[in-house]
């Protein structure tokens, strides 16, 4: 096991904390000669700290580098989805490390392939956390696999950046969360379908894991006993599942006012191919998905989705400077017809975090690390800004993007403020 020491979180949960964490940091990011994130890498705060003193748990940590790894499928049926979220981490670590790196250390990646099978992701979570000694980790998409690794880097006292939306029902100390947990993601979406599509009756269905499950168990008790609408079918099919006839047939039967869909990497392809040559298309059935972002319309196709809508908190086509900012440099990295969708964008949040966290605590050590981060604000993420809540969760906007014919999403809807992360949520369990 890793050392842990007996430092405890700051008091952030009330407003004036919060609001004085901000008024510093804003004056800190004020006297910046760089605007952005890449000004925020220039920060030399700690580059003269010595190692001994920054690094006194035994991590992968010398006088000119520092460790961290990467845990993704970048091979089987989450790899469509998976692979945004390794560039987009990538990028922000190049981006850290050509402005001088963290605490004035060069960061060094150990690349490990989950390979959609989740003891693979907890075998490799060990290797990172054991034998490689990484600060941090930066990895999972699905929540079966962060369920797998959850108890090693609990018992190693690793620290994980996860950036998919989620169940939520789940905080640990050894996580922050920046993704959406599903109340913000969720209640907020069906909502606006409530409201402006007159939503309801819904026909709920997802990939047969944790995720997906739990997540319409939130959807159901709030169409049922908070709008006082309708459940009119529930389906799951397994992960890499091909073959959507049967449901399509009960979807027809049904004829729910919106499918809401959480059907989950590669078989997202041919669900939303045959939901086409069966006939359902948007102009003649309304779908709302919490699963589907640019980079899995790279495989369906734009043609086959076109008309449908997405409810996240990020979409490519977000009209502000720091995503514009952002979108240009991913694609001069990975080509001008690379995409970015929601997780991809959460992905590149962990690096940034985790380095302003580290800086924050003057150290490498998990435990100050984690005491860093409740409080921590970007104003220059891609979204938009955000925060840590206590809770190790993000508070963030939610939007619904229509899908266009090119694989983009227009964006049609915004909640007017932050929502804040409630993953807890009375009511819903």
């Amino acid at each position: 096991m890793r050392d842990k020491e007996h430092t405890g979180s700051p008091s952030l949960a009330d407003g004036d904390a919060v609001s004085l964490q901000r008024r510093r940091l804003m004056q800190g990011m004020a006297s910046l000669p760089i605007a952005g994130m890449a000004g925020m890498a220039g920060m030399a705060h700690g580059a003269n700290i010595p190692t001994a003193t920054a690094n006194t748990t035994k991590l992968a940590v010398t006088d000119t580098e520092v460790t961290v790894g990467q845990l993704h499928s970048a091979t089987g049926t989450m790899a469509i989805s998976e692979t945004g979220s390794i560039q987009a981490e990538q990028l922000a670590i190049d981006q850290i490390n050509a402005a001088g790196g963290v605490l004035g250390r060069k960061i060094k990646v150990i690349k490990e392939d989950g390979a959609s099978d989740w003891p693979t992701f907890a075998e490799k979570s060990k290797k990172l956390l054991v034998n490689d000694r990484v600060a941090a980790v930066f990895g999972c998409w699905t929540s079966a696999s962060r369920k797998a690794v959850l108890p090693v880097f609990e018992k190693e006292n690793g620290l994980l950046y996860y950036p998919t939306f989620y169940e939520g029902l789940e905080q640990s100390k050894n996580v922050i969360y920046t993704g959406q947990e599903a109340t913000q993601q969720i209640i907020w979406g069906l909502d606006w379908a409530a409201k402006q599509k007159n939503a309801k009756s819904f026909f709920l269905i997802g990939s047969d894991y944790i995720w997906p499950r739990t997540s319409n168990k939130i959807a159901r008790k709030h169409i049922e006993n908070f709008q006082k609408n309708k459940v009119v079918g529930e389906e799951y099919y397994p992960l890499g599942h091909t073959n959507f006839n049967s449901l399509i047939n009960k979807i027809k039967v049904a004829k729910p006012d919106c499918i809401y869909a959480i059907v989950v990497g590669g078989s997202n392809v041919a669900f939303y191919k045959q939901l086409k040559a069966a006939g359902i298309t948007a102009d003649k059935q309304f779908l709302l998905t919490i699963s589907v972002t640019e980079d899995e319309v790279l495989g369906i196709g734009g043609e086959n989705i076109a008309g449908f809508y997405a409810a996240m908190k990020y979409f490519q086509s977000l009209d502000n400077a720091n995503n514009k900012k952002f979108v240009e440099a991913f694609k001069a990295k990975y080509g001008a017809k690379s995409v970015i969708g929601d997780v991809t964008q959460a992905g590149y949040l962990g690096p940034w975090l985790w380095k302003a966290a580290v800086e924050k605590a003057g150290s490498f050590d998990v435990d100050k690390v984690v005491a860093a981060s409740p409080g921590l604000e970007l104003k220059t993420a891609p979204e938009g800004y955000v925060k840590v809540d206590p809770n190790h969760h993000l508070w963030s906007k939610t939007r619904v993007g229509l899908a266009q014919l090119d694989g983009q999403f227009k964006v049609v809807a915004e909640s007017p403020e932050l929502i804040p992360p409630n993953p807890f949520p009375k009511g819903y369990q």
